[in-house]
């Protein structure tokens, strides 16, 4: 049964996009968070290219060499971008709720699928034991 978890695709694009989802609302909230902080430069994530990245398995800075030890970061310091280097010297409050409000989205219909998947695998046991 854990193989059925382990080599779904579905599962595993499912957990990358959360665990992206879940970095990039943590970088948006630090963003608000320092709004008024001077010379604070904010960063944001390319969810696409970080979820393309995760899939095709390329590892972020950190690598898991037991099990056990700490999961590698689904986030490489590649797909970070620097607000400040774009042009733009402080954080916008407006572009920052926009983003969030985008990240809560793409989050809420991750979870969605995963719970609707969910169901399919109990409503098939619940069909086989009949």
């Amino acid at each position: 049964m854990a193989d059925l978890f382990d080599t779904n695709s579905a599962w595993n694009v499912l957990e990358k996009s959360m665990d992206i989802s879940a970095e990039r609302h943590r970088l948006i909230t630090n963003n608000i968070a320092n709004i008024d902080t001077i010379g604070f430069q904010g960063k944001d994530l390319d969810f696409q290219k970080a979820l393309q990245e995760a899939l095709e398995g390329r590892p972020g800075d950190l690598v898991q060499t037991h099990p056990k030890h700490i999961i590698p970061a689904p986030v490489s310091g590649a797909q970070l971008s620097n607000k400040a280097a774009e042009g733009l010297d402080t954080v916008d409050i407006d572009q920052e709720m926009t983003h969030l409000a985008e990240n809560n989205i793409k989050y809420r219909t991750s979870v969605e699928m995963l719970l609707r998947k969910m169901n399919m695998i109990k409503y098939s046991i619940a069909e086989a034991g009949r």
